[in-house]
């Protein structure tokens, strides 16, 4: 039978060695820390462009706020040189005024004083003698005396007036000229102001792509090291796997030499006991008890079954153990699936077919899965050797070793190889040992 069970069980090979995981675990936390290094990196890449960002900002800010500034100077500039051009037109007009009267004063001295003096003393006497009397001379005379005065205070006066709005205008002009050139100026500072801020406004859309591509980066970095992370978890995975077959292996191989060990001794003193038999001459009477005790084995085993309740042990065959049981379930794998079924050829369901199984060992289980969550005592899935039972919601299979199982499937699959692990286990129940 043990023969049996080596020859059946399947065979599983590694891709790996537990020596290469390492090395390559080692290698992905290499990778990682470089991954890592430069995810931090672009982290502060991305920090460090936006600190600039933000005081490119602040500075267009600030030239936004000076530049409108300088166009509500250009523009009340504007509107004082518009006032100055019209004060300066009222000041042309004033000036023309002024220069007519000035000149009209003039001809109208010059024509007396040509009158007067010109004209020689004759006619200076001829006004005087002209008088009535000396009164009246007299007066003549200061006529002509005020007459020169009053012209001549008009002339200075209209020369006074010209002068003055000469000078007005004059100012003016010096404003105009003053006032155009601080707006010309203040335009220059305008369009110097507001080239900085196109140029500003450029760079800081240059940092927005910068930023982007900082930050995509620090993205597809953050990616890898997610991704190396569940490649290191695999690779703990796969360790983790093979540490536990070569545990499971160790055990099964143990148990099977602890089996060979026990069989080996169970013949050899059964043999030794047949021998001593003979040389007594109670051979006969020993081998009738012999048989007596296999009849009643074999009815046991071809009868026998279990109404339900918990674990009814009927005296186990020789040198039996759960990687024998396991193995000889093994050769029922593709026999069919059949509800209610408890045939190891024509068809069983899950607990059917574990039922039969260990009755060929001389167990005795209950006959449906729930029960047999009952049966025999818990061991964990750590500890879990071959021959156990293993339980699940509403199914059950038997376990191989290596995480393996064979079981009643379905209908569709019948009797077939599984994982373990294929879905939530509830428990898993030792039979034997």
């Amino acid at each position: 039978m043990l023969a049996a069970a080596i020859g059946i069980q399947p065979v599983y090979v590694q891709a790996k060695t537990r020596e290469e995981i390492q090395q390559e675990r080692e290698q992905k936390k290499s990778e990682q820390q470089g991954t890592q290094s430069q995810y931090k990196q672009s982290q502060s890449k991305v920090s460090s462009l936006e600190g600039q960002q933000d005081a490119l900002e602040e500075e267009i800010q600030e030239l936004d706020s000076q530049l409108v500034e300088v166009i509500a100077s250009v523009s009340l500039m504007q509107d004082q040189i518009s006032d100055t051009e019209k004060q300066i037109v009222k000041a042309q007009e004033d000036y023309d005024v002024a220069k007519a009267q000035e000149d009209a004063q003039y001809l109208a001295m010059k024509k007396r004083l040509r009158y007067l003096y010109e004209k020689g003393d004759t006619s200076y006497v001829e006004i005087l003698s002209n008088a009535s009397n000396w009164s009246g001379m007299l007066n003549q005379a200061n006529y002509v005396e005020k007459l020169y005065e009053y012209d001549k205070q008009m002339l200075n006066r209209y020369i006074l007036i010209k002068e003055e709005v000469a000078q007005k205008k004059n100012d003016l002009e010096d404003k105009k000229s003053d006032l155009e050139t601080q707006k010309y100026e203040l335009e220059e500072e305008q369009a110097s102001m507001q080239q900085m801020i196109d140029e500003k406004k450029s760079k800081a859309k240059d940092f927005d792509a910068q930023i982007a591509k900082a930050k995509q980066e620090a993205a597809a970095y953050k990616a890898l090291i997610k991704q190396q992370n569940s490649e290191l978890a695999r690779l703990d995975e796969e360790e983790n796997a093979i540490i536990k077959a070569e545990e499971e292996r160790r055990k099964a191989e143990e148990a099977a030499k602890k089996a060979a060990e026990e069989k080996a001794k169970a013949e050899a003193e059964a043999k030794e006991k047949g021998a001593k038999s003979s040389d007594s001459g109670s051979s006969d009477s020993s081998s009738n008890r012999s048989s007596s005790s296999d009849s009643s084995s074999s009815s046991g085993s071809s009868s026998g079954s279990s109404s339900g309740g918990g674990l009814k042990t009927v005296p186990p065959a020789s040198g039996s153990s759960g990687s024998d049981i396991a193995a000889y379930a093994c050769q029922f794998v593709g026999n069919p699936y059949v509800a209610g079924g408890t045939s190891l050829t024509n068809g069983a369901d899950c607990s059917g077919f574990i039922w039969a199984v260990y009755r060929q060992y001389g167990y005795g289980l209950p006959r449906n899965s729930a029960a047999m969550r009952s049966a025999g005592r818990e061991v964990s899935y750590e500890a879990a050797q071959a021959g156990d039972i293993v339980c699940y919601a509403g199914h059950v299979a038997l376990y191989l070793g290596g995480g393996r199982i064979v079981h009643a499937s379905t209908a569709r699959t019948g009797i077939k190889y599984g994982y373990a692990n294929y879905k939530p286990i509830l428990t898993i129940r030792r039979i034997v040992g």
